[in-house]
Parts: C-alpha cells; sequence; structure tokens
C-alpha cells in the first residue's frame, strides 16, 4: 500500500510553527505546537505500520514528556525525564526486535563512542546538577544505550539517536544554569529531527539503508 503522506505533511507544519514560537518567544505558540509533533508522528506509526505499536507508545510518552518540560519547577523536569526515560526503553525494545544487537555487535565501537559521550556529560555536568546527578546520569545511561542501539538498527535510525542525545545534552545545559544564544531554537530543531529519524528508521523499511550498506528489512503486515 502506498504511503499517505497527510501526517507527515502535518508534522512539517506544525515544526515550522514550534520553530517560529521558540525563536521568537511566542509562548501560545509554542503550548499550541510541542504536545501534536510526538502525537502526529505517533498517529502516523499507527496508519502505516501498525506492527510497531511500541513505537507508538513511545511517542506518546514523548508527547507527556514535552508537556511536562513546558513547566517550570524541578518536579516538571523529573516529571519529563520520567516519561522519556519510559520512551527510551520502548524505543530501546523495538530497536532490539528489529535486529539492532546485531549490526551494534558487528561495530561495538559505537557503544564504546557513546559511553565516553556519557562520561564527559557526566563530568561537565556533576557539579551545576547537585541533587539531581543520580537521576540525570542514570537516564543519560538509558539514553546513550538507545541511541547506540539506533545505529545499530540503521544510518536513518542511528542519525535519530545521535541528534537526541545532543538536544537532551541541550536540555542538561538549560538544567545547570548554562545558556547561549540560539540554544533552544537548535535545541527544539535537533528533538524534532531525532523524533522524525527514529521513526523513519523503524518504519520505511527497504528505504532505511543498513550500516553495512544492505538494505533494512522490510515490515510485516500486523
Amino acid at each position: 500500500m502506498a504511503e499517505r503522506p497527510e501526517m507527515l505533511i502535518l508534522f512539517g507544519v506544525l515544526a515550522v510553527a514550534n520553530l517560529v514560537s521558540v525563536t521568537l518567544g511566542i509562548e501560545a505558540l509554542e503550548w499550541a505546537t510541542k504536545p501534536l509533533l510526538c502525537l502526529v508522528l505517533a498517529v502516523y506509526v499507527l496508519r502505516e505500520a501498525p506492527r510497531h505499536r511500541l513505537l507508538a507508545a513511545g511517542l506518546v510518552f514523548a508527547m507527556a514528556g514535552d508537556v511536562a518540560l513546558l513547566v517550570d519547577g524541578q518536579v516538571a523536569f523529573v516529571v519529563g525525564m520520567s516519561a522519556f526515560l519510559v520512551m527510551q526503553v520502548c524505543y530501546l525494545t523495538v530497536f532490539t526486535r528489529e535486529g539492532a544487537w546485531d549490526g551494534l555487535r558487528a561495530r561495538p565501537w559505537i557503544a564504546g563512542a557513546y559511553l565516553v559521550v556519557w562520561l564527559g556529560a557526566g563530568v561537565l555536568l556533576w557539579e551545576p546538577l547537585g541533587g539531581l546527578r543520580v537521576p540525570v546520569l542514570l537516564y543519560g545511561l538509558a539514553l546513550v544505550t538507545m541511541a547506540a542501539f539506533g545505529a545499530g538498527l540503521n544510518r536513518v535510525a542511528g542519525l535519530g539517536g545521535a541528534l537526541f542525545a545532543f538536544s537532551d545534552l541541550l536540555v542538561g545545559l538549560g538544567v545547570t544554569g548554562t545558556d547561549f544564544t540560539g540554544r533552544s531554537p537548535v535545541l527544539m530543531a535537533t528533538y524534532i529531527a531525532a523524533q522524525f529519524l527514529i521513526v523513519r528508521g523503524v518504519t520505511a523499511g527497504r528505504s532505511a539503508a543498513r550500516n553495512d550498506g544492505s538494505m533494512a528489512p522490510v515490515s510485516h503486515p500486523s
């Protein structure tokens, strides 16, 4: 069956609107668009690749995390981080089911590189995080594990995982009070791209090239 692009077009429109809201500081537009981004992707997954219901569930948890992070305060941050942790577990499970372990085992340096990134981020953020050190570092370990397994699945999901890790590093810098011009737009741009690429890496079947140059397995109907 031919792919129906309506949901991806809607996602693109929402993505542009959200980036405008973040760049210009239009809070109402940000609240109106951010929660819908992952919800639209979840609907897309259920329509185009219904066997990947766990991927859709992960996107719903990501939506919950997005909403939580729109609220200021440490409690909202912890709630959002918890929602994204569940999302990471969902994605990691999907990647593993789709054969990511084989790809990662063939390239163990990927896991090593992400471990170095995790340790480096831990050193960078250790003092500023204060009482959030342990939960943030445990979350970060789950994040880099997901990203590494995404790279084991195929290049598209791998790029998505890498962008997700980068966007979450920017979140961590914000929590510690570290900021720079353009941080929020860059954070959202990389996060939006990450979610899209992860979804495409899992659902696109033969269009997502594996790391070894072969093609990802075709999705079977439910």
